[in-house]
């Protein structure tokens, strides 16, 4: 069967070989109770956090480089990967965190028809999707949890290798955004959307644009969540301008732009969420 989950469409029979994003079937880095997502999605006892193995897009900077490039991951069966959902809803996971499973997403969708969680399932994705694919693992969702990296062309393929980013994401959230938003008595996310930017060095101007997309495309009381957590990692040696962490100039412009359209509520970072200690060891 030729693979088109992905927007690359690659065709690759992942029976037989590796497609575009690095991984055949479905592979897993670790799993464990993560407690550095946004508070709703942390909430108390830690997000129930499944890395999966290979990825879709090629950022030049990413903090899960070793993951994102499929070296490293032990192959499951979609009734393994059922079996660790259970095992982290025993840990007592405040919901199943599914980190960057867009191009596994049908073998995602066969675990959960396995086990259904009786906790929220939070799709945790880099953006760069397809709406037909998202559609097809939609019925098991409850929260989705997007970045939105880039709002330029000529930004997004130097830095992630897809100068269609934004085209695709864009939908992508649109689609999302159709979830209705649920939240706990105590402040956990139990249905609807959380849109993640990281505001990158000397792209300020970008995020700007983008946060002007979120304002028109989300419904009001959809929460964002601006990070400040980038720090060099992966190819950034390459890209003299990626070779430094963000300035607090850079963060407070892009906050401030923020505040002023109105996000509410709005996640934000201290200059402490910066470096590689909150980076998790790959020991599946």
């Amino acid at each position: 069967m030729q693979c088109t989950l992905c927007p690359l469409s690659c065709g690759a029979d992942r029976q037989i070989r590796a497609g575009a994003c690095g991984v055949q079937g479905l592979t897993v880095a670790k799993y464990y109770l993560h407690p550095f997502e946004e508070p709703p999605i942390s909430h108390k006892n830690g997000s129930g956090t499944v890395f999966f193995g290979g990825c879709s897009l090629k950022c030049v900077f990413c903090q899960n480089y070793e993951l994102s490039r499929a070296q490293r991951g032990r192959a499951l069966s979609p009734a393994e990967l059922a079996e660790i959902f259970r095992s982290l809803e025993e840990a007592g996971a405040d919901n199943i965190n599914l980190v960057t499973p867009d191009h596994v997403s049908d073998l995602v969708a066969e675990a959960l028809a396995i086990h259904k969680p009786r906790v929220p399932v939070v799709y945790n994705s880099g953006g760069y999707c397809k709406t037909d694919a998202l559609a097809r693992i939609a019925p098991y969702v409850d929260v989705w949890l997007p970045d939105l990296k880039f709002y330029s062309p000529a930004l997004s393929e130097r830095y992630t290798g897809r100068a269609d980013y934004f085209a695709y994401a864009s939908e992508a959230i649109r689609f999302m955004a159709e979830k209705p938003l649920s939240w706990s008595g105590d402040g956990k996310l139990l249905s609807g959307l959380l849109v993640r930017h990281l505001v990158m060095p000397a792209c300020t101007s970008d995020s700007l644009k983008i946060l002007d997309f979120l304002k028109d495309a989300l419904p009001a009381g959809t929460p964002v969540s601006l990070m400040r957590q980038y720090t060099p990692m992966g190819e950034y040696a390459k890209y003299p301008e990626l070779c430094r962490t963000l300035t607090a100039r850079e963060y407070r412009r892009v906050v401030g732009h923020a505040l002023a359209l109105g996000f509410d509520p709005l996640f934000t970072q201290s200059k402490e969420s910066v470096g590689k200690a909150y980076i998790p060891a790959w020991d599946m």
